[in-house]
C-alpha cells in the first residue's frame, strides 16, 4: 500500500493528465470554428478564471490555450502548484457521488417560530439567514450566520458548517427558500431542520433586541487604519493574498474563520475580502461570537486607491 499522504497529490495529477487528454482529443476531433463557449477554468471552485464572452472557437483555443500549448508534464506541474484549498464537503462528495442519487424531499420544511430559533441556537445548531447582506447588517437574529441566497450559498454553506450539523434556514419568502433548498441538496445539505419565512422581527421573541453591525468601505477603513483597537482581518484565499494585503492585516480564510475564532487579536475587527459576500459571512460568525466587527463592503481594488499600504509576501 502506497503512503497515505501521497494517495490524494497522485490521484489528482492522474485527474489533471486526464482533463489534458480530453482537451487535446476535443481539439483533434473538433472543426477549428467550432465555438467553445464560457466555463470555469480546470479544478475550478469559484475562483478559477471565467472565460470572457463566447467569441472563441476550438482553433483560437489551440493558439491560446494552456492545455493546449503545453506538453503534459508541465501542464500538470503548473496545475497543481497554483490549486488552492479544497472545500471540505468534497470529502463526502466522492462517496455520494459513487452510491448513486438518493430521494430528494423538497417539500418545505417544518415551521420553526421564535421559541424554536432561539432553542437551536441554544443548543448549537447553525441558523442562517438567506437574505442579502445589506439587510442583514441593518437587523437580524442575534447568533445567525448570513449566507446570501443569491450568492454563493451552496459551496460556501457546505464548505463552512460542520458536516450532518443541522441548520435552520430563515428567509424573505417561500421562493427564496425553496431554491435556497434546491441549491443545498446539491452539496449534501439534503435536508434542513426547520425554517421560517418573513422578517427579523418575526424571528425573535419578544423580550429580545434584533442585532445589527455597520458596514464599511476601503476609504472608511483608511482614515481609521491603522489605528489602536482596530483589527483588520482578511478572509480571502492564500492565492488572492499573495497577490497583495494590506498592511498590518490579520489573515483567516473565511472558511477557516468560525474554527480559529481565538486567533483574532482584540478590538474592533474590519473584516474585508475581494468584493463583500465573504466579508458579510466573515462578519456575521465573529458578530455571533460577540465581536464588534465592521463588514467591509467594498471591491478590493478600492483599497489601494483609499491610500491603504499594500504588502506583498
Amino acid at each position: 500500500m502506497g503512503r497515505p499522504d501521497l494517495v490524494e497529490p497522485r490521484l489528482t495529477g492522474q485527474l489533471a493528465r486526464a482533463q489534458h487528454a480530453s482537451a487535446h482529443r476535443l481539439a483533434a476531433e473538433l472543426p477549428d470554428d467550432t465555438a467553445v463557449l464560457p466555463t470555469h477554468g480546470f479544478g475550478s471552485f469559484c475562483s478559477s478564471s471565467q472565460a470572457e464572452g463566447s467569441d472563441t472557437t476550438i482553433g483560437k483555443e489551440k493558439a491560446s490555450n494552456e492545455a493546449l500549448t503545453r506538453d503534459v508534464d508541465t501542464f500538470v506541474a503548473d496545475l497543481l502548484a497554483g490549486l488552492d484549498d479544497i472545500p471540505a464537503y468534497y470529502t463526502h462528495m466522492g462517496p455520494a457521488n459513487a452510491a448513486g442519487p438518493a430521494p430528494v424531499d423538497l417539500t418545505p420544511p417544518a415551521v420553526a417560530d421564535a421559541e424554536e430559533i432561539a432553542a437551536r441556537l441554544a443548543a448549537g445548531e447553525w441558523v442562517v439567514d438567506l437574505r442579502n447582506r445589506i439587510a442583514f447588517a441593518a437587523e437580524h437574529v442575534s447568533g445567525s450566520f448570513n449566507f446570501e441566497a443569491e450568492g454563493q450559498l451552496a459551496p460556501y454553506l457546505a464548505w463552512l458548517i460542520p458536516w450532518g450539523k443541522p441548520v435552520t434556514l430563515l428567509a424573505e419568502s417561500p421562493e427564496q427558500l425553496a431554491t435556497a433548498q434546491r441549491e443545498l441538496v446539491r452539496v449534501g445539505i439534503d435536508r434542513p431542520a426547520a425554517a421560517a419565512t418573513g422578517e427579523p422581527g418575526d424571528w425573535v421573541r419578544e423580550e429580545e433586541a434584533q442585532a445589527s453591525f455597520p458596514r464599511a468601505t476601503f476609504g472608511d477603513l483608511a482614515r481609521r487604519h491603522p489605528a489602536e483597537g482596530v483589527v483588520v482581518l482578511d478572509v480571502r484565499r492564500g492565492s488572492e493574498r499573495a497577490a497583495g494585503y494590506i498592511e498590518g492585516s490579520v489573515h483567516i480564510p473565511v472558511h477557516a474563520l468560525h474554527r480559529r475564532l481565538g486567533e483574532v487579536p482584540d478590538g474592533e475587527v474590519w473584516v474585508h475580502c475581494a468584493g463583500g459576500m465573504r466579508a458579510a459571512i466573515a462578519a456575521s460568525l465573529l458578530d455571533a461570537a460577540g465581536r464588534a466587527v465592521v463588514a467591509v463592503d467594498d471591491s478590493f481594488d478600492a483599497a489601494e486607491k483609499a491610500g491603504l499600504t499594500f504588502r506583498t509576501p
